[in-house]
């Protein structure tokens, strides 16, 4: 089985332009206020927002101008209800949402922090005392939305928050077990994605696997700083940054990663095998982002 390299795709401009444009202090809809732009993706725009009800800052995750239409809302309305279900300290939490508006949307809570592929970008690999803490931190979040019967299906280090403790974002191609297993096409983002996320019509169907491959991939990447090469069971080695990685740890990742889905951990099962090495770290660090001029400042 191969895994596909790292694709850095041309900047979408039809994108860029597809932006509702909003100045800071422009109301999203009565006590939302616009603060800054964020970011977005080819659906949605995300903005740093003021809620006045909740007095506080929040993520006003907008669809964009162009995507208006009855699909791009059901999505947004899918990613609704997923927030609704979940309640866990490593996934970000929803507050609430207006879908028949002039601008549907949702707001989120807002984390300070860092995203885990800017430290990554910036400083290369965690060193073991962040990294081995991370893993459990992130199986234990999939754990729980396989045990309310929810796939994340985009594990990836731009979807983590390296806040204290780090925080699992964004559930807008999450799907309810019955729903992954009937997906039709590609789900998810290249370099990412299990392979039967890749080929859902294929005779393995989309499960909890799919997150496994998932989590394996993010932690092969947050241990050396790139992404696996195309082999079958990948060896992580040494980290860049002290001794070879726990043969453990190693091992749990190259299961993870496991053509046939039913060999994979599931994120429970990675949790329990990896606690031993927490356990036995010289000493426990917040999952926070260190100070400017250390390593992983903010981001």
């Amino acid at each position: 089985m191969k895994l596909r390299q790292r694709e850095r795709p041309a900047p979408d401009r039809s994108v860029e332009s597809d932006t509702w444009g909003l100045a800071p202090g422009e109301q999203i809809r009565p006590g939302l206020k616009a603060m800054s732009l964020l970011g977005g993706g080819r659906l949605f725009e995300a903005y740093l927002a003021h809620d006045g009800r909740r007095m506080c800052l929040v993520v006003a995750k907008l669809l964009r101008p162009g995507r208006l239409d009855r699909s791009s809302v059901e999505c947004l309305k899918r990613e609704f209800e997923a927030l609704k279900r979940l309640d866990h300290p490593v996934i970000a939490r929803g507050f609430d949402a207006c879908f028949d508006g002039s601008q549907p949307h949702l707001t989120l809570e807002h984390l300070e922090g860092p995203r885990l592929s800017t430290l990554l970008r910036r400083y290369g690999p965690l060193p073991m005392d962040q990294l081995l803490p991370l893993a459990l931190q992130l199986g234990s979040a999939l754990h729980y939305m396989h045990e309310v019967g929810m796939l994340h299906l985009d594990v990836k280090p731009k979807n983590i928050i390296m806040s204290g403790p780090p925080r699992l974002i964004d559930l807008s191609i999450a799907r309810t077990l019955e729903g992954a297993a009937g997906l039709d096409g590609p789900t998810g983002t290249t370099g990412y994605m299990a392979p039967e996320q890749e080929d859902p019509r294929g005779p393995v169907k989309v499960g909890t696997g799919a997150d496994s491959w998932g989590l394996g991939v993010t932690l092969f990447e947050a241990a050396t700083g790139r992404l696996p090469i195309p082999s079958e069971r990948p060896r992580l080695g040494r980290t860049g940054r002290g001794p070879e990685l726990p043969a453990q740890f190693q091992e749990v990742v190259s299961r993870c990663l496991a053509a046939d889905p039913a060999e994979r951990p599931r994120p429970g099962e990675a949790v329990l095998a990896l606690e031993p090495l927490v356990a036995a770290l010289p000493r426990r660090f917040p999952l926070s982002p260190p100070r400017p001029g250390s390593y992983g400042g903010r981001g």
